[in-house]
């Protein structure tokens, strides 16, 4: 009804007399006079069942008229003069066109959804395709975004702005937290360019609307029915992500690095390995200072002058604090093989962790 309820408002801009739609109940489903939504028109079975192309009753003009995807629906004006049957007549034509403009939008949004949910049949998609207008071998890559914020129909009016190029682009909203970009690839195979892309879109809503997203991003798909691959790869892009980077906003399929091949482990062998590693509640035992001290240690290399510097602190008490992990934990994260073994338990972990909820005490968002 989003359509209804815009010719109207561009109507009342046009003219001062009153115009509305009903629908085959006789409920006023939009107007040009919001006090009249909702209410009902006794006259519904009348004009319905008139053979007359305008029916006029109790100062009114009506005509009824038939759109795909909607119904039997009847525009009514007030007048019953010459002049008001001639608006009505350029009224419900326009509004006809608009109707049915919309309903083929709306078939060839759900149409691309199925695509992406693979709920076509891939010998259809070809036929459909050209039906509805859409090139079937360009190149595409499919961005998923997810909405960290309320107002998702802002989100999408202003994402439907920045790609209002709709033989190219598309921008689908899967529910109101999920939207999936479907952008045209074949200027470029290089995934840094829509990446780049997809970090201008997150600062711009950032930045202009105060909308907080986040972004997981698939590979080039080379045509329309290899865009649902591209659909999976950036939902888990988006999932492993969270997992392991949730500070960070925009995360690349083929760089989730360690997380992609954790996040593909059993539980059971999960357990079994931070068992093997981990004493029970040895982890448990790291306070933040020690975890914060720990990931700064890991993030400049195992570099313990650098380390010391960046945390403000002493060499001497980054030593103390490298020994006491390591009378926790039995591991010197100076030894590259200790290190390398704590930092592979440590985002096990997390993968338990943010899999099974409270069943693991997260005591610090590094791990």
């Amino acid at each position: 009804m989003i359509s209804i309820n815009k010719s109207m408002a561009e109507i009342k801009h046009l003219l001062d007399c009153t115009v509305g739609v009903l629908n085959h109940e006789g409920t006023v489903i939009g107007s040009t006079d919001k006090d009249l939504l909702d209410t009902k028109d006794a006259n519904i079975n009348t004009i319905l069942d008139s053979e007359q192309t305008v029916v006029k009753i109790e100062g009114k003009s009506y005509k009824a008229m038939e759109v795909s995807g909607y119904g039997p629906l009847v525009v009514f004006l007030e007048g019953v003069d010459d002049v008001s049957v001639n608006y009505l007549e350029l009224i419900s034509r326009c509004l006809n066109t608009t109707l049915s403009e919309a309903n083929k939008f709306q078939l060839k949004e759900t149409f691309l959804k199925n695509v992406l949910l693979e709920n076509e049949l891939p010998g259809d998609i070809t036929l459909k395709a050209r039906d509805y207008d859409i090139s079937y071998a360009t190149p595409r890559i499919g961005l998923v975004l997810k909405n960290q914020s309320a107002d998702s129909m802002t989100l999408i009016t202003k994402l439907n702005d920045l790609f209002p190029d709709w033989k190219s682009d598309y921008v689908l909203p899967l529910d109101e937290n999920t939207i999936v970009l479907l952008l045209d690839a074949s200027e470029s195979s290089d995934l840094a360019v829509y990446e780049e892309k997809a970090k201008q879109i997150l600062t711009q809503l950032l930045t202009d609307h105060l909308i907080s997203a986040r972004i997981g991003m698939g590979l080039i798909a080379d045509t329309l029915k290899d865009t649902a691959k591209s659909y999976r790869e950036a939902c888990l892009a988006l999932t492993v992500g969270n997992i392991f980077e949730p500070s960070s906003y925009l995360m690349r399929y083929d760089r989730l690095g360690l997380g992609r091949l954790i996040y593909q482990l059993p539980p059971t062998l999960c357990e079994m390995f931070l068992q093997e590693v981990f004493q029970a509640g040895a982890y448990e035992a790291l306070d933040r200072e020690t975890l914060t001290t720990i990931h700064k240690f890991f993030d400049n290399n195992l570099n313990g002058s650098e380390t010391s510097r960046q945390l403000f602190i002493h060499r001497n008490t980054l030593v103390y604090r490298l020994d006491k992990v390591q009378k926790i934990t039995g591991l010197d994260l100076r030894n590259f093989d200790d290190a390398v073994l704590f930092k592979l338990a440590s985002m096990v972990r997390r993968y338990l962790e943010r899999k099974d909820g409270p069943r693991y005490y997260e005591q610090d968002s590094w791990w």
